[in-house]
C-alpha cells in the first residue's frame, strides 16, 4: 500500500531530525573557543551539559501532548482516550537509566567518529535479548539469536575499521578504543531501561509523549542539579576542559560566548530531538515499527555520509561492511526477513500460514518508549 504525504512527511522527519541529532552533537564537540579568564583556545567537550540540553529536547515533548490534549478537547468528538491514572515516579528508574547511558554516550562521542558512534549503537539489540530472555521471560526465535551473532561480528568489523582510521583523524588510538567501548556499555545502560519500561510502564497505556515527557524532566532536573557537584569533581586526563573538573558549566558558557555557533549547534541537538521523539512515534503509529526501525538505520548512512562530506573523517571500506552486517543483524531480530521469505515459490498450503505469520508480526511491532533520540 503506498504511502499517503502525511506518511512521507513522518518518515522524512524522522530521517532528518535522527541525523541532525548526532551530527549537531558532533558539531559543537569539534568547536574550539577561549573559556573563562581568558583560558587558551581549546575544544569544546562539555558531555553532561550536551545531555542537560538533550534532556531538555525531551522535556518539551510534554508540552507537545497537553497541546495534542488541548486541541482534542476542542473537537465535538474527541479521539484520544482518557489518560489513565499513574504515579510520575514510575518513570524515574528509566529516567535515571537514560541519564546515566546518555551521559556516557556523549563523553564516548568526543573520543570517537559520529558516524561509528551511530553504529555502534546498534549493539543495543544484543542487550536487549539477553535482558528481556533474563528478566521478562521471553523466549527469543532462532531468527533474533542469529540476529545478535551477526550484530556481535558487525561491531568487530566497525570496531576494527575505527582502529584503522585512527591513524588518520585526530583522536588518538586509546581515546578511540575507549569511546567505542563506553558506547557499547552505554547500550548495556539502555538495555536496562528498555526493559524497565516494558515491565512497569507499558501496562499503565500512558501515550508515549507524555511518556517521554516525563522522563526528559527527570532526566533534566536531576542531571542539571549534578552539574553543581561535578563542577568541583577532579577527573584528569578524562576531562576536557581547563580546570580539569568532571564537568565545568561555566566554562561552556564563556565558550558559547566567545563562539555562538556551539550555540547553534546545541539549540539543533536540543529541537531535533524534540521532533525526533514526536515523528518517531507517529511513524510506528501511522505505518509500522519496522519502518522506525529501518528508517533508524538509514539515518546512521546520512550521518556517515555527511561526516565525508564535511571531511570529519576519511572514507575506510571497512565501515561498509560493518554497517551491512549490523544492518543484517538489525533486520534479523526485527523480523525484516519475514516479508522477503513470503516472496519465496512454496506450495498453496504454506501460502496461509504465511500470511498468518505477517499478520501475527504486525499486531506483535512493539517500541521502546524512549529509543533515540538521542
Amino acid at each position: 500500500m503506498a504511502w499517503s504525504r502525511y506518511q512521507l512527511g513522518l518518515a522524512a522527519l524522522m530521517l532528518l531530525t535522527g541525523s541532525i541529532n548526532t551530527l549537531a552533537a558532533k558539531w559543537a564537540d569539534n568547536f574550539s573557543a577561549t573559556g573563562c579568564g581568558g583560558t587558551e583556545e581549546h575544544s569544546f567537550q562539555h558531555p553532561f551539559l550536551q545531555a542537560v540540553g538533550m534532556f531538555l529536547g525531551e522535556f518539551s515533548c510534554l508540552g507537545v501532548f497537553y497541546l495534542l490534549v488541548w486541541r482534542d478537547r476542542r473537537k465535538p468528538e474527541p479521539s484520544m482516550a482518557p489518560s489513565q491514572p499513574f504515579s510520575p515516579l514510575l518513570f524515574l528508574p528509566p529516567a535515571l537509566c537514560d541519564m546515566t547511558g546518555t551521559s556516557i554516550m556523549y563523553v564516548a562521542l568526543n573520543m570517537t567518529s559520529a558516524s561509528s558512534f551511530q553504529m555502534l549503537r546498534g549493539s543495543v539489540i544484543i542487550f536487549t535479548g539477553l535482558l528481556s530472555v533474563a528478566f521478562l521471560g521471553r523466549r527469543l526465535e532462532l531468527s533474533q539469536w542469529l540476529g545478535i551473532l551477526v550484530t556481535i561480528v558487525g561491531l568487530v568489523v566497525v570496531g576494527l575499521a575505527d582502529l584503522h582510521s585512527s591513524h588518520d583523524q585526530k583522536h588518538k588510538l586509546s581515546e578511540v578504543i575507549t569511546g567505542d567501548l563506553l558506547i557499547i556499555m552505554a547500550q548495556v545502560v539502555v538495555a536496562i531501561q528498555m526493559v524497565l519500561e516494558e515491565k512497569f510502564v507499558y501496562k499503565h497505556d500512558v501515550h508515549p509523549l507524555r511518556a517521554v515527557g516525563t522522563e526528559g524532566f527527570f532526566g533534566f532536573i536531576i542531571l542539571a542539579l549534578l552539574l553543581v557537584p561535578m563542577y568541583y569533581i577532579p577527573a584528569g586526563s578524562f576531562s576536557g576542559n581547563p580546570r580539569r573538573m568532571l564537568e565545568d558549566a561555566l566554562d561552556a558558557f564563556c565558550q558559547i560566548g566567545h563562539r555562538p555557533l556551539i550555540a547553534l549547534a546545541l539549540l539543533g541537538n536540543i529541537s531535533s530531538i524534540a521532533f525526533f521523539n514526536f515523528a518517531g512515534i507517529s511513524v510506528t503509529k501511522e505505518i509500522s515499527a519496522t519502518t522506525r526501525m529501518v528508517l533508524d538505520s538509514l539515518r546512521t548512512l546520512v550521518i556517515w555520509a555527511v561526516s565525508l562530506a564535511l571531511g570529519w573523517e576519511t572514507f575506510h571500506g571497512l565501515e561498509i561492511l560493518g554497517f551491512g552486517v549490523l544492518l543484517m543483524g538489525a533486520a534479523l531480530y526485527n523480523g525484516l526477513h519475514r516479508p522477503l521469505l513470503t516472496l519465496l515459490p512454496r506450495r498453496r498450503g504454506e501460502e496461509d500460514t504465511g500470511a498468518a505469520e505477517r499478520e501475527g508480526l504486525l499486531r506483535g511491532e512493539s517500541t521502546a518508549i524512549n529509543h533515540g533520540e538521542n
